[in-house]
């Protein structure tokens, strides 16, 4: 399987994402549709897309874990060892979301956050330079794809932009590990 990204790939789904598009694009679990994590209007048409309620929060993705002060109030110490020790992707839901768009924010004021181990992700993301909402790429109800070859007609076609990379990898992809984590850092596991 290639590893080489191409340029022009990665500069469509950089441009899809500025203009408040959405991308459908492989990540370190599973494929996922995507957009400007700060952006309420974009965030807004994955959710009508995906047929999902605003109260389901959604996961982003960040470049690397010096981004999470900018967008959680009170990062737990302990969040930096489990995104440097976990052996397979861990999502974070941790509390007091800030610098996101509303919409992406749970009732709580908690957000789901993944740092991302994925080469094209963590291209996008640095040239980017903000978060990116990352959730499955299937409608509301319907099982998750686990490989590109899985994804329905209608997610393809409510895309405004389908990332190249990865899309002949036939290895199946997984859902992350969830872990919801306080300020004290006491956590719990929502899925192992």
């Amino acid at each position: 399987m290639s590893h080489f990204i191409d340029r022009n790939d990665l500069n469509q789904a950089l441009d899809t994402l500025k203009s408040g598009g959405l991308i459908l694009y492989p990540t370190d679990t599973i494929w996922g549709i995507g957009c400007d994590a700060t952006n309420p209007e974009a965030v807004e048409k994955i959710f009508k897309l995906k047929g999902r309620d605003q109260s389901k929060s959604m996961i982003v993705l960040l470049g690397n874990d010096n981004w999470l002060q900018s967008y959680v109030r009170e990062v737990p110490e302990v969040a930096y060892e489990l995104i440097d020790l976990s052996e397979k992707p861990l999502t974070l839901v941790l509390p007091s979301a800030k610098n996101l768009a509303d919409n992406l924010i749970a009732k709580d004021g908690s957000i789901g956050i993944r740092v991302v181990r994925h080469p094209f992700c963590e291209q996008l993301l640095q040239r980017f330079r903000k978060p990116i909402v990352s959730t499955s790429a299937n409608i509301s109800g319907e099982p998750s794809p686990h490989n590109y070859s899985e994804i329905s007609e209608k997610i393809f076609k409510n895309v405004d932009y389908i990332v190249k990379f990865g899309q002949e990898d036939p290895r199946l992809g997984a859902p992350s590990t969830v872990m919801r984590l306080d300020a004290s850092g006491k956590f719990e596991f929502l899925r192992k």
